[in-house]
């Protein structure tokens, strides 16, 4: 089986999409999912776009995704924060998951960058597994905060 690593495209999207709600099932939210294929078309190829994209293909088939934009750290400069990467549960463990990554961390390499970042869940033994093959630092100093779109919509200061 070859596996093509390479850029997403608009048509893409679609199939991306899919793969995205997969992982929402995967990790009990599949609710949670509120991007569209337009929403992804426009930010990720459009004037400014977002995020890139990065996907793994067989037979025509898109198997598996990384999904990353530019941060930007007040100590450390510019870094990378990988957002996703997506295997569709029928290709996990025949080494694509590695090759995306590794994608990345090319990417990385190559635009110089002095950091990259993702969270992966505490409960996500296998993923944390993986990770720990490439010698990153996990971070238990740090607390993840959000907010959602209707959170930031009704945000007033009270002072």
């Amino acid at each position: 089986m070859k596996i093509n690593i390479r850029k997403s495209r608009k048509e893409d999207m679609s199939q991306v999409l899919e793969l995205i709600r997969e992982l929402a099932l995967f990790e009990k939210a599949p609710d949670e999912v509120t991007n569209s294929v337009d929403d992804m078309i426009r930010d990720g190829f459009g004037e400014q776009p977002v995020f890139k994209c990065i996907v793994a293909e067989t037979e025509n088939r898109i198997v598996g995704m990384a999904i990353y934009y530019t941060k930007y750290s007040t100590w450390k400069g510019k870094g990378i924060y990988l957002d996703d990467i997506i295997v569709t549960q029928s290709m996990r463990n025949k080494g694509i998951g590695r090759l995306l990554f590794e994608e990345v961390l090319k990417e990385s390499r190559d635009a110089g960058m002095n950091q990259l970042h993702w969270q992966v869940l505490d409960w996500n033994e296998s993923a944390i597994s993986f990770y720990k093959k490439y010698n990153p630092g996990f971070d238990d100093g740090w607390i993840n905060c959000k907010m959602t779109k209707e959170q930031i919509a009704s945000s007033t200061n009270t002072n």
